[in-house]
């Protein structure tokens, strides 16, 4: 089971003018009970769509029936998404995959080849196209998109869908799964015409939430990973941040610290694994915290300019690249420390340098005793600096815990909304960047969001050196 230690974010720890007091907590007790009670209402009462992903029949079985039927004969995998269609995608892999998974020959993996291309970079588009291009006739490329029309992952899957046509000719709409709209869109309407396979994206499910439907699903079941207990962890997750105490409620003590961490400054939430498999899941966070909370306006229309700012770490490595900052600069960061009791396998350090005392030490040990002291070292360190920390501890990382994780913060972000007083479901500061993209683009309709870019758009020579 997933369990939450926050003693290291309080007084008892690091003093009262950095860490959250009793008397914090007394304060916001009202509040987060508020809080509380009207998220469990809103899952409960079917009004958050992710909330009803865990226990959700069709969407896996249908998942299931359609990766039975592409997987054996699918060499290779490519996914075209992009934020919330691929960063999941990508987490579920790192996580619950070997990190050499794609390097396994076919017979040993138990499932594609993974490549989810995530941005339109041409070179790294043109490297996958080319490195799967002898086994194109054998791959399945899942375009993911609610409406068709977002430019990234629209271009890259014209150009997928070409190259399946030259190589297959007519029967090229048997290599692709469309994960769309299930009544209407760009990419419904082509689907249809072209006659792919379909999974739905949920109306009602945001795509930073979306990762327990098929948009996320349907990657992770072809590459072998068990999305039953995916989805069990995520239930059992549903029934602990149901629970009416708000401090007996992980995801309720969770966004209280965050919250009270940020009356106090700390605008700055880093996540650092202690796993390279839970470093990607550091990504999927900030997208989910970052598009969720970061609102210039609250429910009333004052101007509020919310939302603390995402980090990702990777412990040990950042111990060497960010933690003097961390330790010496700022105090305005809160750090989310991730454990795992038992790592996925275990490396014995030989039984040599007995002789040397600087490495006598580490005779006999194993790697994962090391990270873990890395980890506890690295939360002390930060302790004596002031500087708060909560850890999220798994005992080992396996689908389930995964999916307890998944709907802890899914639901962890519900509260943190409601303490903000924002919508933590929208996103208008994405739209302009895509609007603008559409008309430097050239697309009809967006002629005079055209006009207005030209003068950022113009290089004036005074300006560059």
């Amino acid at each position: 089971m997933l369990t939450l230690n926050w003693k290291n974010a309080t007084d008892v720890a690091i003093g009262p003018e950095h860490g959250v007091t009793k008397a914090d907590l007394s304060g916001i007790s009202r509040t987060m009970g508020k809080a509380l009670r009207k998220v469990i209402a809103q899952t409960t009462g079917g009004k958050l769509g992710y909330a009803n992903l865990p226990t959700h029949k069709t969407y896996p079985n249908a998942v299931k029936r359609l990766a039975d039927k592409f997987r054996p004969a699918t060499t290779d995998l490519v996914v075209l998404g992009i934020g919330g269609s691929a960063l999941g995608n990508i987490a579920l892999q790192a996580a619950l995959n070997p990190a050499t998974y794609n390097l396994l020959p076919d017979a040993k993996r138990g499932g594609p080849r993974l490549f989810v291309l995530d941005n339109v970079d041409p070179a790294m588009v043109g490297d996958v196209l080319d490195f799967i291009g002898p086994r194109l006739a054998t791959t399945c490329v899942n375009v993911i998109s609610k409406s068709g029309e977002t430019a990234e992952t629209a271009s890259q899957f014209m150009i997928f869908r070409q190259a399946l046509k030259e190589k297959l000719g007519a029967s090229f709409a048997s290599r692709i799964v469309a994960t769309t709209d299930a009544k209407q869109g760009t990419l419904h309407d082509i689907a249809k015409a072209d006659g792919y396979a379909t999974l739905e994206v949920p109306g009602d499910v945001g795509g930073r939430f979306s990762v327990l439907s098929p948009v996320g699903l349907f990657s992770a079941a072809m590459c072998g990973i068990d999305i039953d207990q995916l989805l069990a962890g995520a239930a059992a997750m549903q029934k602990r941040t149901e629970h009416p105490k708000w401090r007996e409620n992980p995801a309720a003590v969770l966004a209280a610290i965050k919250h009270l961490a940020a009356v106090k400054g700390k605008i700055m939430h880093v996540m650092m694994p202690y796993s390279n498999r839970l470093y990607l899941l550091a990504d999927w966070y900030r997208q989910l915290w970052a598009e969720s909370l970061g609102k210039q306006h609250d429910r009333k229309g004052k101007e509020v300019f919310a939302g603390p700012t995402p980090i990702k770490a990777l412990g040990t490595t950042d111990q060497h690249s960010q933690v003097q900052l961390y330790r010496e600069g700022p105090n305005d960061k809160l750090t989310v420390f991730l454990e795992v009791a038992k790592q996925a396998r275990e490396l014995a350090v030989p039984d040599a340098f007995g002789e040397v005392p600087g490495l006598a030490y580490l005779r006999n040990a194993d790697l994962g005793t090391l990270l873990n002291a890395e980890k506890t070292a690295t939360e002390y360190a930060m302790a004596c600096s002031k500087r708060p920390s909560v850890t999220i501890r798994f005992d080992e990382i396996t689908p389930h815990s995964v999916g307890e994780f998944i709907y802890l913060y899914e639901f962890t972000t519900s509260l943190a909304g409601e303490l903000l007083n924002i919508n933590a479901y929208d996103q208008p500061a994405v739209e302009l960047g895509k609007k603008a993209t559409f008309a430097l683009m050239g697309r009809h309709g967006y002629e005079e969001t055209a006009k207005e870019i030209t003068p950022f758009a113009q290089i004036d020579e005074k300006y560059v050196v």
